[in-house]
């Protein structure tokens, strides 16, 4: 009698990517209905919906990337050669940029994507602010440690966090009850961000309908070769160069890299945030293996600093289009300045929605105008899904592939990963009593590395 009610309200589970879609559907489709027949009202509800999701996400960015990096640094006591796994993530960030930033100005010079776009210098404007050099290595200091939390400086929590790591690390024990605080405040975080995550697919809704609605396809198609571009270098990036890589470097299947990352991927894809996707990022890194104790390293320094489609193959094609539709020629040494600029100041981005600061720096630095900004940021968001779906998937592909070169990879876990739902990741992260008892626990992630 009981099991009859309880077949009947059985709901069955949508896939997470199947909900994403769903959302991208419905805000392609509000957002055309809001825009063709002036529904205003349905447009100032996609608007609200989209900017109280980026909201949620960047309530928690500032203390997550501070404890997140500070625990990070202090669980490299726990791994053995530490210095050489964080010199080997470093390189391969550097190496994975050049390769993206080339492949960027090659497509940009293959289509000049600011030729017949009917665009002038005319329809550009000044950014409200911009970056440069000086800005970005005197801004790296703060004056007070309050401000870069207010105003959300990810590049000056960043230092802060990695002097507190470096100093609790040199104290020893004497730094165990501030670790201890700042572990419980990051699983507080991260659960509080796993809430946010489950609002994926109606923060999509709301984001590509207002795209939809303020722009409509009309400003796609006077971008068309721009937009193209970006996707297309991205798309080279993601599923070209990180597969060869694995393949040949790393020496593991492309397809199972993809089958474990993927959940990451899209949530990039839809919230514009690599910071905001950091949680997810990093648990689907350790589930393709790689130990957790440097998957704690690498994913928040990546989710900061590594960024093939924001601060490579975005301003590589960006700068192109300005200097086209300005008038201005560039140079081989122009193209070996931008190569610079992407992999020297790509921290600039700071894991956030949008990489106008670093378009500015690129410009600044090519002595181009800084109303070409004004040009391009009708279409940014549309681009950022995109862009930011390939940081998020090689910050997921370095530790990978360090691990593997290093033999610390778990090939076992990484050979059975596969998609999952979220639902199965909360499980992972809220250990229950019953599992601990069981004879034979799946070993999904490696043993803790010998100090």
């Amino acid at each position: 009698m009981s099991a009859a009610p309880r077949s009947r309200l059985r709901i069955p589970k949508v896939p997470f990517w199947a909900q994403i879609l769903g959302g991208l559907v419905l805000g392609v489709l509000f957002g055309w209905v809001a825009r063709n027949w002036e529904v205003d009202w349905l447009g100032t509800s996609l608007t609200k919906i989209g900017e109280t999701f980026i909201q949620l996400l960047k309530l928690a960015v500032a203390p997550l990337v501070f404890f997140a990096i500070v625990i990070s640094i202090t669980n490299l006591r726990k791994v053995s050669n530490a210095a050489r796994l964080a010199t080997r993530t470093l390189l391969w960030f550097m190496a994975t940029s050049l390769i993206a930033v080339a492949i960027g100005l090659t497509i940009g010079l293959l289509t000049n994507p600011g030729a017949g776009t009917g665009l002038s210098a005319e329809d550009g404007a000044e950014p409200e602010s911009a970056g440069s050099w000086l800005d970005f290595l005197t801004g790296i200091v703060p004056t007070d440690v309050i401000t870069p939390f207010t105003e959300l400086n990810v590049l000056q929590i960043v230092f802060m966090a990695a002097v507190v790591g470096i100093a609790a690390l040199k104290l020893g024990p004497k730094a165990d009850p501030l670790l201890v605080f700042g572990e419980a405040v990051l699983a507080l975080l991260q659960k509080a961000l796993w809430w946010v995550i489950r609002l994926a697919p109606l923060g999509s809704l709301g984001l590509i309908g207002t795209a939809i609605k303020d722009y409509g396809w009309d400003l796609i198609g006077q971008y068309a070769t721009f937009t193209a571009d970006i996707y297309i270098g991205c798309a080279i990036v993601l599923f070209g160069v990180y597969p060869l890589l694995l393949a040949t470097v790393a020496k593991v299947s492309p397809l199972q890299f993809f089958r474990g990352a993927w959940p990451a991927i899209q949530l990039a894809f839809v919230s514009r945030s690599s910071v905001g996707t950091m949680p997810l990022t990093q648990k689907v890194t350790e589930r393709l293996g790689v130990p957790k104790e440097y998957a704690s390293f690498a994913v928040p320094f990546g989710s900061t600093t590594k960024m093939d489609g924001c601060a490579s193959i975005y301003p590589a094609i960006a700068a192109i289009f300005v200097a086209q539709i300005f008038g201005v020629d560039l140079g081989v040494g122009d193209y070996l300045l931008i190569a610079f600029v992407s992999v020297i100041g790509s921290a600039a981005t700071a894991g956030l929605t949008g990489a106008t600061v670093m378009l500015t720096l690129t410009l600044s630095t090519l002595g181009l105008p800084l109303a070409g900004v004004g040009l391009l940021m009708a279409i940014d968001p549309i681009l950022d899904m995109m862009r930011t779906a390939t940081n998020v998937a090689g910050q997921a592909l370095i530790p990978v592939i360090v691990s593997a070169r290093e033999k610390i990879l778990d090939l076992d876990a990484f050979n059975s990963a596969k998609s999952f739902s979220l639902d199965e990741l909360e499980w992972d992260e809220s250990p229950a009593p019953a599992q601990a008892e069981e004879p034979e626990p799946r070993a999904e992630r490696p043993q803790p590395l010998p100090v």
